[in-house]
């Protein structure tokens, strides 16, 4: 791979990163999943197995307060659906205090706008917004529910107003005709990228066509190019290095554990470790002993960008 990482559009990831990497760097991106609870019913969702209901709040902040002291830079609160969870501001304010450089917030878009004019004000700078339809009724079908399109749609255009937000189109048998509409649609409300992945449980591969003419948006863009030459946005090629440096300075965190990735957290793979002071150490080890071409879960859903990012760290770091 010749092309450096930031041309990607993700800005967790770069050249810089992958050469640095270690068991001691700084914490590039770490994800913690607050709530089980939400108030959508997507028909892809496979819901939490650590965690019923809500986070104890003591546990949260302690979860992030160990990252902070490990120099954590980037940090993303999900679910469930994070807005429901009583103490987000909290969270937010804490990392905002501490200075990290991006604070994301995963929803469905659904709260009422003061929600988000909340989490703005308090530090909230990053905003991904499910979006898996471009009309109402068909939204509510991918939702479960009445999901308030004209609510969800409208936040989508003042956050995009406000700061760095894009969608996240996740892709299922129902919705794939409808792919160019909902791309088209998404550009139209303002958003600063669009980033579409298949349901894992459905494993298709996305024709490239429904992703032309938005090069704009470089995370789409990526993507569209990736399938134009014949790669599909999940899964690891025999050429791929087997070997995962995301782990080092990147986790997940549900309840009492730490995952490598939140994608081997959504499938069901088993937690590196128990959360602690010890995290670091247990995912170096994980990264040397652990040849990802031998587990399904890597083999078969590690995403474009996590394959290209660990097969840089292997041209950087030989």
């Amino acid at each position: 791979m010749t092309n450096k990482l930031e041309n990607i559009g993700f800005y967790t990831l770069s050249d810089e990163r992958a050469r640095a990497t270690s068991s001691s760097s700084p914490l590039m991106r770490c994800e913690l999943l607050v709530t089980e609870a939400c108030n959508f019913k997507c028909p892809y969702c496979r819901g939490l197995k650590d965690l019923k209901g809500h986070m104890p709040f003591d546990k949260a902040m302690a979860t992030v307060n160990l990252w902070i002291e490990q120099g954590l830079q980037n940090v993303r609160f999900s679910g469930g659906e994070p807005t429901l969870y009583p103490y987000l501001n909290d969270l937010v304010r804490r990392c905002r205090d501490a200075k990290v450089n991006h604070i994301a917030i995963s929803s469905n878009g659904s709260a009422d706008r003061k929600v988000y004019e909340r989490l703005l004000e308090d530090g909230a700078n990053d905003f991904s917004i499910s979006l898996d339809a471009c009309c109402s009724s068909f939204a509510d079908k991918m939702a479960g529910r009445e999901c308030g399109f004209i609510r969800l749609t409208d936040n989508i255009r003042f956050l995009s107003s406000r700061v760095y937000t894009t969608v996240g189109v996740v892709l299922t048998e129902d919705n794939i005709s409808e792919v160019p509409a909902i791309i088209k649609f998404a550009d139209s409300l303002g958003v600063h990228d669009i980033r579409v992945i298949p349901a894992a449980q459905f494993g298709m591969f996305l024709p490239s066509s429904v992703m032309l003419g938005m090069d704009k948006h470089r995370i789409l863009a990526y993507r569209a190019n990736n399938l134009n030459n014949g790669r599909g946005v999940r899964g690891l090629g025999a050429e791929d290095t087997g070997r995962c440096s995301l782990v080092l300075d990147d986790m997940a965190v549900v309840g009492d554990f730490h995952y490598p990735c939140i994608i081997y957290l959504r499938e069901g793979g088993a937690p590196i470790g128990k959360v602690g002071p010890n995290m670091r150490g247990e995912r170096a080890e994980w990264s040397q002993s652990h040849d990802c071409h031998d587990d399904p879960i890597c083999r078969g859903n590690c995403l474009d960008v996590c394959v290209d990012y660990n097969n840089k760290v292997m041209e950087l770091q030989p």
